[in-house]
């Protein structure tokens, strides 16, 4: 599709999606939010992905992967950023760690635009603009997406393994996705970005014996994925989720499902309920149908549980909350929690 074809339907997109958002999410968020305070602010974070993605392509799954799991845990609030030096963050969680990639591209984006725009720019937002120009990148599909969140303060260990997890069933999934106010098609939707990217095998081999016996993996695609998690390396092995089309945005992800080569319990989940086939049926038949939905999903999602006006701050170094005396934080609840011990606890400013 053309490019001033793929604006306009992006801005049909924006239109759409925000008549369905809550209304605070609504009245706050808005495309072009920093047209006036920092002009330059999301083109200055397109060049840092454009410029990490030319160097390495999976880091842009790493970034759609990162805003996902922001915003499944406390909300898009840039959460999932924060360094803890008791590896007591979200980021250190095992459903984070060590797979979560991308933190370095968003920290580029960051010192560009605090150049160029003191104290303005939220990490959230700078972390929804790069997950859109990821998908932008790698499917040629571009979305506006609506700005004004502002950073979170805490980070806590134990609030990561809400994310739905590669072992979910049918069941699972759709329920994790509606306590976000997502339906079973936005999840279905959603799913379809495992068609880029890497996954380590602990998140996959051991269920994948299981399906092997029940006969809804491929037995020649086990035996490769087998072979490949025997290697003995000094380094954790991984493996690209969709086979034939790693680097691309396609909906060949939905066409491997039915082949049963689906990498993930929960990718083959969505092939085993009456509910959720006809999704899966419908984005394998039409990719633009999927890439139109996806876009609008990312935006829906982008909108879960945000800061905006005097909430939360506007973080200065998107791994640390601020100082109490930062100009950035002014307006914001100063939390007394200071990186607690190492049984569970929260990540945030004194």
């Amino acid at each position: 599709m053309a490019s001033s074809n793929w604006l306009a339907l992006a801005m049909a997109v924006a239109v759409a999606v925000a008549s369905t958002l809550p209304a605070a999410s609504r009245a706050q968020l808005q495309v072009g939010f920093y047209n006036t305070s920092c002009p330059r602010a999301e083109a200055l974070v397109r060049q840092a992905v454009a410029a990490a993605v030319a160097n390495n392509s999976g880091l842009a799954a790493g970034l759609i992967r990162l805003h996902f799991h922001d915003c499944f845990v406390r909300g898009c609030d840039a959460s999932v950023l924060i360094f803890s030096p008791n590896g007591t963050a979200e980021r250190d969680a095992p459903p984070n760690n060590p797979s979560l990639r991308g933190f370095e591209v968003v920290d580029a984006a960051k010192a560009a635009v605090e150049a160029a725009c003191p104290g303005t720019v939220s990490c959230a937002d700078i972390l929804a603009f790069a997950a859109r120009d990821s998908v932008n990148l790698t499917g040629n599909t571009f979305y506006q997406v609506p700005a004004g969140r502002r950073d979170g303060r805490i980070s806590n260990f134990n609030d990561a393994f809400t994310l739905p997890n590669p072992n979910a069933t049918a069941t699972e999934l759709v329920d994790g996705f509606r306590n976000r106010s997502l339906t079973a098609e936005e999840m279905v939707i959603l799913s379809g970005s495992h068609t880029i990217g890497r996954s380590h095998c602990s998140s996959f081999i051991n269920r994948n014996s299981e399906r092997l016996a029940n006969g809804t993996i491929s037995p020649a695609y086990q035996a490769l994925l087998e072979a490949l998690c025997a290697a003995n390396t000094s380094t954790p092995v991984t493996t690209a989720i969709d086979l034939s089309t790693p680097a691309t945005l396609d909906n060949n992800y939905y066409k491997l499902l039915p082949l049963n080569l689906g990498l993930f319990f929960s990718d083959d989940q969505l092939i085993r309920n009456a509910t959720l086939l006809p999704f899966v049926n419908a984005f394998t038949a039409n990719e633009t149908l999927w890439k139109e939905k996806f876009a609008a999903a990312m935006i829906k999602m982008g909108n879960i549980d945000v800061l905006t006006g005097t909430q939360g701050e506007i973080r200065l170094n998107c791994s640390t909350v601020n100082a109490p005396s930062s100009s950035a934080s002014a307006g914001t609840m100063i939390i007394d929690t200071v990186f607690p011990d190492a049984d569970g606890g929260e990540v945030a400013a004194s």
